[in-house]
């Protein structure tokens, strides 16, 4: 079946009898350096008869996209030529690599950037080595694949990374390619509705290619199992226009994709055209193509007697056993002579000038367009000075504040000084994050309808800056594609609900990770995470929402990417985020909640501590020239309050007691020098720490975190950490911390347990200590709330 929209008001041309042979011969290069990479180590170019010796031992790679994925490429590079076009492709199929790599190499990129793998019959050997092969590259659209901005690897944020792309970039249309397994994930599914996103005065184009080819690894696709009739329904129910392109003969599927790519190229244009031109902004209702060919295309119709081509069996190494199986390494021989290679490289290997010549030019290359590299378009960000967003302090830990209030000023004046390339996501949480300063100068960006109640305090507007969806995937997705394309931004989200994004977290810093040493992908603004409504403020949503362990995931990836910062105060958390919007090829992740909290540093001391990344806190303290007899910690706000109060408590009741509390703002300076670039030495953490000295660690997530970065330290043994134990549910700020074991009372009834001259004679003060833990816990039940001389604690000066 072959059948296409004509509903359109606007033209398209159809191809000439010159065009569809160029382009289809462009295309059967394209597939026939796809399944050199799959299966070739030599004879790259069949200039003698195949032989067992030419193919790989392991035969690994993907090869029943690449063909559609190699379609679409070559028909939009004839849009690209034809219109100027400004364009980028993303592949979301998991494994379709070869699909992409190919006409990349065709174009001339590849070799630019990896010389060895030159246009010449020796390079085309090296690149099909390459592939899939041990010191090479993998089968994704990975890192080092030029243009390049979605791996693919994990399936569901190609169309999110796409829109992500498109913002901000007027003149950019990112053409994706959707697969059809993709397209049955979650966070797939909430991308769709990104097109209620896209500003079509100020924004690119997102032209999605849903990529119907019937089959994952070896099942049957869904949204290829379903009628004409109601996939049509499904997407424009989602808002889309669909045009559909379906069948399998080459010729007709040329001229029907050229047909209605153009289609949508001039739907696209003339969208924009009236928005920028005084139309009013209003949700655009974009066009989108379905395209239905077979899995394996132009590949093996049947190997031994099953079905290969529009089958399962297509979707990985379709002729395998190469060495053992003569059979099959004449099929493969036959197929690879079925592109007929002598027609389209010439006598050193390189692609026929008529062909070459089809290819777009320079930046216009999909391959190596800037935009694909986003760091050679980055612009520092125009940051105000954070310093004027200070908290003014009398003394430290006498006066109260909401941590995340002023800094939400400060992302407003950020905002307003990079008005085309910073943008806020989150959930529909800005304003309980008391982050909504934002909105003075930007506002949600809505394009759906409104109703006359929303402007009673909405925020909301076809010209706003901050996105919001109940989708952290989307969210996260956008972040991403804006951020590799070359421009800055800022990521809030509740702490318990952080987790839905683990994956996508592991995805990016995998990618940073690769970019590190790929000379030639320029550094990008970093990924900025604010995690807040945290573990230790849950008092109505109780349990489901106390979970401090995205912290744990963050410390399993790469440490030349990763950073954590749990600032205690205001101050802090202005300095730490000052650095994160300055800094680029990271992901940071600041742990701050946003209720009201003690502050204890003013801004001068913040900024010193925040740049030691934690330090002794003098005024804290009493073992001023001389050993402590015992080292308190807090890591986080509530911990960092609650170690506090059992300092103050314990040197109330034990005036001779040596003290030394330290606070930790930088979790990676935990760690040895030699594991993280933040690690701090084996000699200064052995003087902040002692070698020998009972240390009490109150830490903001799960205990054990802690022992796992300092394991290696000369006095790990004596390192005693408190931390979340998934207990509690509905509880007081203070009952959450008993029964999390974090409190002031259980910890300085640790230090009397740890401190040797204290472990008899302490016992009084530890039962009196018992007695107004039941105290506050009595109290809380019978009123609700803490006990007034708990919840309104100060440092005793």
């Amino acid at each position: 079946m072959t059948t296409s929209n004509k509903n359109s008001a606007v033209q398209a041309s159809s191809l000439s009898a010159d065009e569809l042979r160029k382009l289809d011969a462009y295309w059967r290069a394209c597939n026939y350096l796809a399944v050199g990479m799959i299966y070739l180590r030599d004879n790259p170019l069949l200039r003698e008869p195949l032989q067992a010796e030419h193919i790989k031992v392991r035969l690994l790679g993907h090869w029943g996209a690449s063909p559609g994925l190699a379609f679409m490429y070559v028909h939009m590079n004839r849009l690209i030529n034809k219109y100027g076009l400004n364009a980028i492709f993303l592949a979301g199929p998991g494994h379709g690599a070869p699909g992409v790599l190919a006409p990349v190499y065709l174009e001339g990129t590849y070799s630019e950037v990896y010389p060895d793998k030159s246009e010449d019959e020796e390079g085309l050997k090296r690149f099909f080595k390459q592939f899939s092969f041990p010191g090479g590259i993998g089968s994704h659209c990975t890192p080092e694949t030029p243009g390049s901005i979605h791996e693919g690897g994990e399936l569901g944020y190609s169309i999110s990374h796409a829109f992500g792309a498109a913002f901000d970039n007027p003149d950019l249309i990112v053409t994706v390619a959707v697969g059809d397994g993709e397209a049955e994930t979650g966070p797939l599914a909430t991308a769709w509705h990104s097109n209620k996103f896209l500003h079509p005065g100020h924004d690119g184009a997102v032209l999605p290619i849903l990529h119907l080819n019937g089959y994952k690894i070896n099942n049957p696709s869904l949204l290829s199992r379903i009628s004409h009739e109601e996939l049509d329904n499904l997407f424009h129910g989602y808002g889309w226009i669909p045009h559909f392109v379906e069948g399998d003969d080459p010729e007709t599927m040329h001229q029907l994709m050229a047909e209605t790519m153009e289609r949508c190229i001039l739907e696209i244009r003339e969208i924009q055209m009236k928005a920028r031109n005084g139309g009013a902004i209003t949700r655009a209702r974009w066009p989108m193509i379905v395209l239905r060919s077979p899995k394996g295309w132009t590949g093996p119709k049947e190997v031994g007697g099953h079905k290969v081509e529009g089958s399962w069996r297509a979707h990985q190494v379709p002729l395998s056993g190469m060495h053992e199986n003569p059979a099959h390494l004449t099929l493969l021989e036959q197929w690879m002579r079925s592109y007929r290679p002598e027609e389209l490289f010439d006598v050193n290997g390189r692609l026929i000038p008529e062909l070459k010549a089809m290819a777009p030019q320079g930046t216009r290359r999909m391959s190596a367009n800037p935009h694909a590299n986003g760091g050679l378009l980055r612009r520092n960000l125009r940051m105000p000075d954070f310093r004027n967003y200070a908290q003014k302090l009398s003394k430290p830990a006498i006066e109260r504040a909401m941590n995340t209030k002023p800094l939400g000023v400060m992302l407003r004046d950020v905002m307003f000084r990079n008005m085309d390339n910073f943008r806020v996501f989150g959930p529909d949480e800005n304003s309980s994050n008391k982050l909504d300063a934002i909105y003075e100068v930007s506002k949600k960006l809505w394009l759906a309808d409104y109703l006359p109640e929303d402007k009673d305090g909405g925020e909301l507007s076809p010209d706003g800056r901050v996105l919001e969806m109940l989708s952290e995937h989307t969210l996260e997705g956008w972040y991403e594609g804006y951020v590799l394309t070359g421009r800055h931004g800022f990521f809030a989200t509740y702490e318990a609900f952080v987790h839905v994004i683990d994956s996508m977290y592991n995805q990016h810093a995998k990618w940073l990770a690769i970019c590190e040493h790929l000379p030639w992908r320029a550094p990008i603004a970093s990924i900025n995470m604010l995690i807040t409504s945290t573990v230790w403020r849950q008092d109505h949503n109780g349990f489901t929402h106390q979970d401090p362990g995205f912290l744990d995931v963050v410390v399993n990836k790469n440490p030349e990417v990763t950073r954590i910062y749990l600032p205690p105060d205001v101050n802090c958390l202005l300095s730490t985020a000052d650095h994160c919007l300055r800094s680029y090829n990271d992901i940071n992740v600041i742990v701050c909640d946003k209720q009201m909290h003690l502050q204890y540093l003013d801004m001068d001391a913040a900024i010193k501590h925040c740049t030691k990344g934690l330090g002794i806190w003098e005024w804290a303290s009493n073992d001023q020239g001389s050993e402590p007899d015992l080292v308190m910690v807090g890591c986080g706000d509530i911990p960092t309050l609650e170690a506090l109060a059992a300092t103050a408590l314990l040197r109330e009741y034990f005036p001779e007691l040596k003290i030394r509390f330290i606070n930790v703002v930088d979790l990676f300076r935990m760690v040895s020098a030699g594991e993280h670039p933040h690690g701090l030495s084996d000699r200064d953490f052995d003087s902040l720490f002692t070698i020998n000295k009972p240390i009490i660690f109150n830490f903001h997530g799960y205990p054990w975190l802690i022992h796992r970065l300092a394991y290696r330290r000369t006095n790990h043994r004596n390192l005693h950490v408190r931390g979340y134990k998934e207990r509690g549910n509905i509880n007081t700020p203070l009952e959450l911390a008993i029964e999390n074991e974090i409190d002031r009372f259980k910890l300085a009834i640790d230090a009397i347990d740890r401190v040797p001259h204290l472990q008899v004679a302490g016992a009084h003060v530890k039962d009196k200590l018992r007695d107004m833990q039941i105290d506050c816990r009595n109290y809380a039940h019978e009123h609700g709330i803490d006990k007034p001389e708990m919840r309104n604690w100060v440092w005793p000066y």
